[in-house]
């Protein structure tokens, strides 16, 4: 089993890295917060996932071990495969997944491409309890947070929705705004939703 790979950055795309090692180029799919982190970096250090399959030999490349580790927990979920869980590791940072699955937030999670209502709390219903453990204690404030009022944050969404802003960027900003404001009320969070957006 491959840990981590570490080397200079042959090629960089927003879904892929070429990581020359020792004259050796290997390919691994990235996650878009991958991408941003390792982004105008000429060398790197990437933690490895490998998939053998019968048809495929793939390695998926983190810049964190925490990312991999919730790579690691969504592909244990039936109907999650690599891309997919790929995908949710696109759409939103380590942190912010955790808050979602700890914030049993169905509707942010069903935002993500490729994933439907019964994928979505699927994952919910067999992380919640995993993520809680101790390799995620460090985002346990953001965990906290993130519990935020579901009625006040579905009818601030829907309202956006309505005004024509893009669901997913919707969820982000309206989640961001009752971390910092738990209490606010449905009005405030659209009006500065609306100053974000």
């Amino acid at each position: 089993m491959l840990e981590y790979i570490k080397g200079e950055i042959a090629d960089l795309t927003p879904a892929t890295v070429v990581i020359d090692c020792s004259g050796v180029g290997y390919i691994a799919n990235i996650s878009l917060n991958t991408y941003s982190a390792i982004q105008g970096k000429k060398e790197v250090k990437l933690y490895l996932f490998e998939s053998i399959r019968e048809d495929a030999y793939v390695l998926f490349g983190f810049a964190s071990k925490k990312e991999r580790s919730l790579f690691t927990l969504l592909i244990s979920v039936s109907g999650i495969g690599g891309n997919t869980a790929r995908m949710i590791l696109s759409a939103m940072t380590s942190d912010e997944l955790i808050g979602v699955i700890a914030g049993e937030n169905v509707a942010l999670l069903k935002s993500v491409k490729g994933i439907g209502m019964k994928t979505a709390q699927r994952v919910i219903v067999e992380l919640k309890d995993k993520i809680s453990n101790a390799d995620f204690a460090s985002a346990a404030g953001i965990v906290s947070a993130v519990s935020v009022n579901k009625e006040v944050m579905s009818e601030a969404v829907s309202a956006l929705n309505m005004l024509g802003f893009a669901n997913a960027s919707s969820q982000k900003i309206v989640t961001q705004l009752l971390k910092n404001n738990p209490d606010a009320p449905v009005e405030k969070i659209i009006k500065e939703a609306l100053k974000m957006l």
